[in-house]
């Protein structure tokens, strides 16, 4: 029983970090039409520049935490006004094909900076460790990763559900195009959304350092998965980005435990099962003919 419970908080740690980015990439698309390939990079990044700013500023975990997403909003919101607003009225493919490219030579060029072995990063102060709960020792940090995810979901969700910006923003998520025709300016809020969603994944990096190696590579694997959650949840859906996120980092966790060979091919046996059942996603909106 105790096994059990280390492997779920484990895959409610791991969960947390897809259901961050899945949530920033649900926001982009449901606003946007577009679908961001280079959101394992961004996630790359947040957790790459998290390890240089402990090694050449001195800022350790906590300061990351917040400066990170500042950063990586700020290079969403450059990468929104100088690439992708120009290619948002043509076919969806184009911006997928431009964030392919994107990611390619964001990873290309840490590799070249920070070469390929992976970049050290110690737990944070207080949460190194272990802690023992009822006779089942758990560890510090993932416990914190998945206390902090879930909290900053409700947060985003409090922040899109009971704020006049994050209702006009969920209504453009949901369906942009009637949102438009009852006078809503969503053009307005692509360029925020759009670093908004960004951050969400530098944030993930951000919890992930400590508990992943961090190297170039890392957002590779990383952004199959978080497709993979996206569309078990439903392209575009906020809540289902978030159920799926921790429900893909579970079924990882239980894979790795129990059936190591096949961690990976599970999570996109869940992904067909539910396609099947439900093609939209779990929290998807059926297509009307």
């Amino acid at each position: 029983m105790g096994s059990f419970i280390q492997y779920t908080l484990q895959g409610l740690a791991a969960g947390g970090f897809y259901a961050l980015a899945a949530l920033g990439l649900a926001v982009i698309f449901g606003v946007m039409g577009v679908v961001n390939f280079s959101h394992g990079a961004m996630y790359m990044l947040g957790a790459v520049a998290s390890a240089v700013l402990l090694k050449e500023l001195g800022v350790g975990f906590w300061g990351a935490i917040v400066l990170v997403p500042i950063l990586l909003f700020l290079f969403g919101v450059l990468i929104e006004r100088t690439l992708v607003r120009w290619l948002l009225a043509l076919d969806p493919l184009y911006n997928f094909l431009l964030t392919f490219g994107l990611t390619l030579i964001i990873v290309d060029l840490v590799k070249k900076k920070y070469g390929v072995s992976g970049l050290p990063y110690e737990l944070p102060a207080g949460l190194d460790g272990r802690l023992a709960i009822g006779g089942v020792s758990l560890s510090k940090y993932q416990l914190f990763a998945a206390v902090f995810s879930v909290l900053m979901c409700l947060l985003v969700w409090l922040l899109l559900t009971k704020t006049r910006i994050g209702m006009i923003v969920r209504a453009a998520t949901e369906d942009s195009e009637r949102s438009r025709a009852l006078g809503i300016n969503v053009g307005m809020w692509v360029t925020p959304v759009f670093g908004f969603g960004i951050a969400l994944a530098g944030l993930a990096g951000v919890l992930a350092s400590p508990f992943r190696a961090i190297t170039a590579d890392m957002g590779t694997n990383f952004i199959i998965i978080l497709f993979a959650v996206v569309v078990i949840g439903g392209l575009g859906s906020i809540l289902g980005a978030v159920m799926a996120g921790f429900l893909v980092g579970l079924v990882e966790a239980y894979g790795q435990a129990y059936a190591p060979a096949f961690a990976q091919v599970l999570i996109f046996v869940l992904m067909a099962a539910v396609i099947l059942i439900r093609p939209s996603g779990l929290f998807g909106r059926e297509e009307v003919s």
